[in-house]
């Protein structure tokens, strides 16, 4: 493959002037000339925009936000926009799908296919093609492109995931994968900016293949289409660093920006480097290697300088990026006021929540696989996904520019520093107002088959666990419990059973149980549940969850809240497994045995909870403090 040049920086109109050399701090440097957060911006989600209106560049007209609703701050609908359109049905055509890519569905009119593209609609509210919505960004993007005035398209591999999401009625959702020619180019049909926002983190060997291709067919449609602008979020590379000597992760983002920009079309290439938000991948691995070790034996790369930039600002830069006039085509480094070491970050983020001072002591032989395992045995973030993002410390990522400003000027207290940053990411976390995480979006390598009901399967083997109980209590009461399995709320059975099954799980590279839940509370389609994810809901009757645990085969399990033909509530509950080969039948009989403690305590210890006068879950409490009257003794809930 020929080698693509980096998109050019194109001559800077005259405005504000670069801003100059940090200068040193405690345990940082940070731009003398930013502002420090406005009071105001405390109050607003670490993924919202900071409030108020964007100051003017001198000479370079702003994109700024529309003028405000009346009940909006900040942004309104675009003069004569559209009312929001429909989502699409699931039941749509869909392509075959790559890791973390989601996609749209082709149209059935073959006449249309060969038409002419489609002109953009710029009276109506400018159309977005937003790809990797199930995702941590792109899931925080949309909102904030409607609240823009901007029309939004979504393109998922599985338009179910956004059903719940709280803008999908907002938004049109097509299916398809990025790396499927034909449904991307129905998807990009009218579009003015398209949002690249999906990679292969973490998918294994193959995946510069994955994103290389994914990119190439992107930036073809996008040209095909007439789309106006290519919006791509990629990572800070260090200068001076020849290509080959990048880690494999860094290598690929910098391909994929060269790839969108070679396109023809005007592209915006943002460049991070660690991005702090409640749920972020940076800020879970952070989080959880500060809190849960005092004392730590850690990597060289801690002593690597970056510039964490806070996810709002991100997003703020993401939806201005959508205005840039058409002969704006490069790259932007994006980074916050503070450069520091990583050591220093976990420092900071000790003192933000409120923790007795960490004991670091590097250890230079620590080479980066144990370094990713420890990073994977420690925290939620699985060795395949922390070993990337470990990696890219190796060298210093610092911005070296701030010419981003030119097109979207900084608002007062903007850009955030790391520690207003940090205490925002952790109050969220607290008040549980999460609003994507890190594993919002697919996780590699896991099945992502629905539950078999055609008969095709009729053949095969499909292994099953039923259990059913009378339950004396509403369905109601009884689906608050349901809903509120998994996370620190526990899986209501045999506890040491399901901690070995996650570390087991964590051993042979997967996800393990650490990944929790977004919402104490509630669930939605697509949510991440420990080592399950939600493939169906059905509020107030039916939760599917679809595991994604290392398995020789595919599980599912279901939970019911119902009534007899008597009219009384009953529980039940459905263990599905599919096994693959051999292996797969010795694990389901090998297993077998525990199922009476596993599942049958489950069944028991549910029916229990929402018996009881106050559910656990409407007072907040905790299923380990009520053992003795809410557990057998041998199936103690956790």
């Amino acid at each position: 493959m020929p080698e693509h040049q980096p998109p050019p920086r194109d001559p800077v109109p005259a405005g504000p002037p670069p801003r100059p050399g940090a200068r040193p701090g405690p345990g940082s440097t940070r731009r003398p000339d930013t502002p420090g957060p406005a009071e105001a911006t405390h109050g607003a989600p670490d993924g919202a925009p900071a409030p108020g209106p964007r100051p003017a560049a001198q000479d370079t007209p702003a994109p700024g936000p529309r003028p405000a609703a009346p009940d909006t701050p900040g942004a309104a609908p675009a003069p004569g926009a559209h009312a929001p359109h429909s989502p699409v049905p699931d039941a749509a055509t869909g392509a075959a799908s790559a890791p973390d890519s989601p996609g749209a569905a082709p149209s059935p009119d073959t006449a249309a296919d060969e038409a002419a593209p489609t002109p953009p609609d710029e009276g109506a509210g400018a159309l977005c093609l937003v790809t990797g919505a199930t995702g941590y960004i792109g899931g925080r993007l949309v909102p904030e492109l409607l609240d823009a005035g901007y029309r939004v398209r979504c393109l998922a591999r599985t338009p179910a995931k956004l059903r719940d999401h709280p803008w999908a009625g907002r938004v049109e959702i097509v299916r398809g994968d990025v790396t499927d020619p034909e449904s991307v180019s129905e998807a990009m049909r009218g579009a003015s900016v398209a949002y690249y926002l999906v990679h292969s983190l973490g998918t294994g060997g193959g995946f510069e293949d994955t994103d290389r291709r994914g990119a190439t067919v992107f930036a073809d449609a996008a040209r095909a289409a007439g789309v106006r602008r290519l919006v791509y979020l990629g990572g800070l590379t260090p200068v001076g660093v020849p290509e080959r000597d990048l880690s494999p992760h860094l290598r690929s983002r910098d391909e994929v920006g060269r790839l969108l920009a070679a396109s023809g079309v005007p592209t915006t290439v943002l460049r991070a480097a660690v991005i702090l938000g409640s749920g972020s991948a940076s800020f879970e691995m952070l989080r959880y290697l500060t809190e849960r070790l005092p004392f730590m034996v850690t990597p060289r790369w801690l002593h690597t300088r970056i510039q964490p930039i806070a996810v709002r600002d991100v997003l703020r830069y993401l939806v201005g990026s959508a205005a840039m006039p058409p002969e704006v085509s490069r790259s932007f480094d994006i980074g916050g006021p503070d450069v520091l070491t990583y050591r220093d970050l976990m420092r900071r983020y000790a003192a933000v929540a409120g923790l007795p001072p960490r004991v670091i002591l590097p250890v230079p032989l620590l080479t980066l696989r144990l370094s990713s395992l420890w990073v994977g045995f420690v925290t939620p973030v699985p060795a395949s996904i922390a070993r990337p993002l470990a990696d890219s410390l190796r060298h210093e990522v610092v911005c070296h520019e701030h010419d981003i400003a030119r097109y979207v000027p900084d608002p007062p207290g903007a850009p955030l520093g790391v520690d207003d940053a940090l205490a925002l990411a952790v109050r969220r976390v607290r008040e549980a107002r999460v609003a994507t995480r890190w594993s919002s979006a697919s996780v590699p390598g896991a099945p992502s088959d629905p539950l078999p009901t055609d008969p095709d399967w009729a053949g095969g083997s499909l292994y099953t666990d039923e259990r059913e109980r009378p339950v004396d209590a509403t369905p109601e009461r009884l689906w608050r419990i349901i809903e509120g399995v998994g996370g620190d709320n526990g899986w209501y059975s045999f506890p040491l059973a399901w901690a070995v099954r996650g570390w087991l799980d964590r051993l042979v590279g997967g996800v393990g149980l650490r990944r929790g839940r977004r919402d104490a509370a509630t669930l939605r389609a697509g949510d991440s549940l420990d080592f399950w994810r939600v493939e169906e809901i059905e509020r107030g009757r039916l939760l599917r969850l679809r595991a994604e645990m290392r398995l020789p085969g595919l599980a599912w399990l279901e939970m019911y809240a119902e009534r007899d033909e008597r009219g009384r509530t009953r529980y039940r509950q459905r263990a599905l497994f599919h096994p693959r080969g051999l292996l797969g039948h010795a694990y389901w009989w090998s297993v077998a045995p525990f199922h009476a403690v596993v599942f049958g305590g489950m069944a028991r210890n549910i029916t229990k909870a929402a018996e009881k006068p106050t559910p656990d879950l409407a007072t907040g409490a905790n299923p380990d403090t009520d053992r003795a009257t809410n557990a057998d003794p041998t199936t103690t809930p956790h």
